[in-house]
């Protein structure tokens, strides 16, 4: 069993600021929705994002949306070896119940994220997603992994393979998940180690998937 954290996820609710800037106003017009309802998206509120406080790491929820689906369709998630946890930009969190089907539509998605900020927790029958306030450090403190793993193209130079074997029962891996930058300084200092497994930058779906298929040759294969 291992954790996989998406720390500082470009997933949150457009900003009270934002709110009544005319491309997030359009936007939620059309969706027949609140403006301070919908989730901040960078596709559609470029305009009003410029200028935004940690720019380069906000408005994508696509990306958080890839990496969930990767996580959850792996052998791993569903032989309950693998816990995933979303740590968002904003410091929330979002704890999946087990077994949970992460919607393969983004606007499924976005409208399940949506409904998450609203209510605090999603359920049919069982809890299927629920938010809470904490911070990264929190986070870890909680779970209390005998180790904590950072993935970032500003770490050391390893493979994935070289991370997996060494990763004992119960550790964490700790993937960003925003478009650019790197982790914060606050989330750099609770990591045990920090470790580049690609020559340049990818995205954080494509890490989580290579990273749970060597973790999974260690302990199936």
């Amino acid at each position: 069993m291992i954790t996989l954290i998406l720390a500082e996820s470009s997933l949150e609710l457009v900003p009270p600021d934002l709110a009544r800037h005319q491309s997030v106003l359009s936007h939620a017009q059309r969706l027949g929705r609140d403006a301070s309802e919908i989730l901040l998206d960078n596709s559609w509120h470029f305009a009003a994002m410029k200028g935004l406080r940690n720019e380069i790491k906000r408005g994508r929820p696509d990306l958080v949306h890839h990496s969930m689906l990767e996580a959850v369709s792996t052998p791993l998630y569903r032989r309950d070896a693998l816990d995933l946890l979303v740590h968002t930009v904003q410091d929330k969190v979002i704890r999946l119940g087990r077994q949970v089907r992460v919607p393969r539509s983004y606007h499924r998605f976005a409208g399940l994220v949506e409904k998450l900020y609203r209510e605090g927790r999603v359920s049919a029958g069982d809890v299927l997603l629920e938010m809470s306030d904490m911070t990264f450090p929190e986070i870890l403190d909680e779970i209390n992994p005998p180790t904590v793993v950072g993935l970032s193209s500003r770490g050391t130079p390893s493979s994935y393979a070289k991370v997996a074997a060494g990763l004992p029962d119960g550790a964490c891996v700790v993937i960003g998940g925003f478009q650019k930058g790197g982790f914060s300084e606050k989330t750099t200092k609770r990591l045990d180690s920090v470790c580049s497994v690609d020559d340049g930058p990818l995205e954080g779906h494509v890490v989580v998937s290579r990273m749970l298929y060597e973790y999974e040759k260690t302990i199936f294969m």
